[in-house]
């Protein structure tokens, strides 16, 4: 059971980055279709577990030892050039989205502080260097500490704002779409979360232990998920140019802003340190190249920040989207 939690914590925490917990994916997948945003949001989180569940029973059944194998047994073809190719293009995702991770510390600190975008972006690319470096293992000790403060601050605060505003749900005018947005969300999620499952692989006994994990993974994320759906679109109209949504709402209350400004800190270092740990195990299998390839993609992650959070997450997350259908597709297959 003890091993059942830490991979939990380890997919939370990748799952809960700066798009989740500024807000900013919600707003941008669900909030604007008003009601019917729950029901993607149902649909989206439903498809998140089964996701989960399906590539851990592959990679614990056949014991896969890094996504190049995944990719091999899901394409079921000899067709090397093939495999290569969507190995190739996962890993540039995954490296992106260790990018936007990057960019959305420095966006945090600029939006609150004035505080040019590359000081917050240099000090985590500096923090997950000092972690990446010495491979997986600290990777689970980080998660087991730092992602139950995000979950627990997530809730209270959730349970704290929608007690005050009484559930209202803005109706608008979009009605179509909703479903594709949902489906487009949980499978760029599946881009990210699929290589990081393989690096912990060791910690899952059985089929029970996937099922548990799978399960209770959902419901975290849906509960988390709905809290800031409510939360966003009671103020639905007034987000739209805004990077970090949930600390803007939050303006009224210092001390609760000042908390969730922690917390989004917190969850943006989790899945960068999860996504940059991903990477680097699926383009070395030798953990001498560790220091290397993290060194590396670190520097490069503080130039591309100059791009801008919004801009990196409204341009590349739903192209991720339409990728990962596809691998949802052959997984399912």
């Amino acid at each position: 059971m003890k091993n059942n939690f830490k991979v939990i914590l380890v997919i939370i925490g990748a799952f809960i980055g700066a798009g989740f917990a500024s807000g900013k994916e919600i707003y941008t997948f669900f909030c604007i279709y008003g009601k019917n945003g729950i029901i993607s949001l149902c649909i989206s989180t439903f498809l998140f577990s089964i996701v989960v569940y399906k590539a851990l029973n592959i990679i614990k059944e056949k014991n896969i030892k890094n996504y190049n194998n995944f990719l091999s047994f899901i394409i079921k073809r000899n067709n090397k050039y093939l495999k290569a190719l969507i190995n190739n293009i996962i890993n540039i995702l995954i490296l992106i989205s260790f990018f936007i991770m990057i960019a959305g510390f420095g966006s945090y600190f600029n939006q609150e502080y004035g505080i040019n975008n590359y000081v917050g972006s240099g000090f985590l690319a500096l923090i997950s260097y000092i972690v990446l470096k010495n491979g997986t293992n600290r990777l689970v000790k980080i998660n087991q500490i730092l992602v139950p403060i995000i979950i627990g601050s997530i809730f209270i605060i959730g349970i704290l704002l929608i007690k005050k505003s009484q559930l209202i749900i803005i109706e608008n005018n979009i009605n179509r779409g909703f479903l594709k947005s949902g489906i487009l969300y949980s499978s760029y999620n599946s881009i990210m979360i699929i290589p990081i499952l393989v690096t912990v692989k060791d910690y899952i006994n059985s089929k029970k232990s996937i099922f548990f994990i799978s399960m209770v993974s959902g419901i975290i994320v849906f509960v988390l998920s709905i809290f800031m759906f409510f939360l966003l679109n009671n103020n639905s109209y007034e987000l739209q140019n805004i990077d970090i949504p949930m600390i803007y709402i939050l303006n009224g209350n210092i001390i609760l802003k000042n908390i969730y400004g922690v917390v989004i800190l917190l969850a943006i270092s989790t899945t960068a340190i999860s996504l940059g740990s991903a990477f680097i195990k699926n383009v070395s299998d030798n953990k001498n190249n560790y220091p290397h390839i993290a060194k590396i993609i670190c520097i490069v992650a503080v130039v591309v920040s100059l791009f801008g959070f919004s801009n990196l997450i409204n341009l590349l997350y739903p192209i991720f989207g339409y990728i990962g259908i596809v691998q949802i597709l052959k997984l399912f297959i």
